[in-house]
């Protein structure tokens, strides 16, 4: 698996092991959590197939211009500059997984996908597992939310794989008010999946994917995605769930072939960065505010910081309380 680009904060490797003792008992839905979108996305590979989900104008364009049209929709579809170990090392707990088969595999493997395919599933489980073993007190949650070419055997194999990996980490579903570090530290959860999928009923350890909704604004417009970003804080209000604020832009087409050669980072992300860290730091956390934050390139801005400096309101509100 390929090394890491981008540099992670070790400051935040064990960010909820030093949270203050008043806020092991607040529920996670209530706290303020960094996560990353299409987290993956370092890995994804140039020399591998398109995507199944891909359009067929995509699919033609590669099939004419080959690797210099993979190049380029890497530069668009490439998120993330971390891999796993680095994401969490620098403090981000949530991970956004998209997976797929390969058109024709006999292995029947699993990979995460994003238009081009990325690494193995289990390679990159293995990395979160083992971050988890040197990290006692840190928790995850792994959403799985989109699935491309999966079938029932390929839905067990990843259920098998989930357990062989995660073994007594993995946190079966409860209401998910009960749900703070104490309760997983007590007994030793490291690991929350989110499935959005039908057999998340069958697996006592699979959260449904309706308990992790994270609505998205698709839009090129900073102006609209903080207006979209606010209304759906306010929708949030009390549901009981955890909840996903997506800080992440959407290109058009149009925008594409603006800065074909440029890519999404250099042409909207940075660009728009500002006023989204304005509206993250205007952000609390708790049952009527934000949750769990993911945007693209999260090492930009301070992303990370801003988002887990959000949980010491919660310190606020103590003190008044107490006066």
């Amino acid at each position: 698996m390929a090394s890491s680009h981008g540099r992670s904060d070790l400051r935040f490797a064990d960010w909820m092991a030093s949270l203050p003792q008043s806020m092991h008992t607040v529920p996670l839905t209530n706290m303020a959590i960094p996560g990353s979108h299409d987290s993956f996305s370092f890995y994804i590979d140039e020399a591998s197939p398109v995507g199944p989900e891909q359009p067929e104008t995509v699919q033609n364009f590669v099939s004419v211009f080959g690797t210099v049209a993979k190049k380029l929709m890497r530069k668009w579809l490439a998120t993330q500059t971390m891999n796993f170990t680095s994401q969490l090392e620098a403090g981000i707990r949530f991970f956004d997984l998209r997976i797929s088969t390969k058109p024709r595999d006999p292995d029947n493997e699993l990979y995460f996908a994003h238009g081009l395919f990325s690494a193995t599933v289990r390679e990159g489980l293995e990395q979160i597992s083992s971050f988890l073993s040197a990290h006692a007190k840190e928790v995850v949650f792994l959403d799985f939310n989109h699935f491309y070419g999966v079938q029932n055997l390929h839905n067990e194999k990843l259920v098998a794989m989930l357990k062989e990996v995660f073994g007594e980490k993995l946190c079966p579903v409860v209401f998910a008010q009960e749900v703070t570090l104490k309760y997983l530290w007590e007994k030793e959860y490291q690991v929350l999946v989110f499935y959005h999928h039908p057999m998340a009923l069958e697996v006592p350890f699979l959260w449904p994917g309706q308990m992790m909704p994270a609505p998205w604004a698709n839009t090129t417009d900073p102006e609209k995605l903080v207006q979209f970003l606010q209304a759906s804080v306010t929708d949030r209000r009390r549901k009981g769930t955890f909840f996903v604020s997506q800080v992440v832009l959407t290109p058009k087409a149009s925008t594409v072939m603006k800065g074909v050669a440029s890519g999404l980072r250099e042409t909207i992300t940075e660009r728009a960065l500002p006023g989204m860290m304005q509206w993250i730091r205007s952000q609390r956390p708790g049952e009527s505010g934000i949750n769990i934050i993911t945007a693209d390139f999260v090492e930009l801005g301070e992303f990370i910081s801003a988002v887990i400096s959000l949980n010491y309101h919660h310190l606020d509100e103590d003190d008044d309380d107490a006066t």
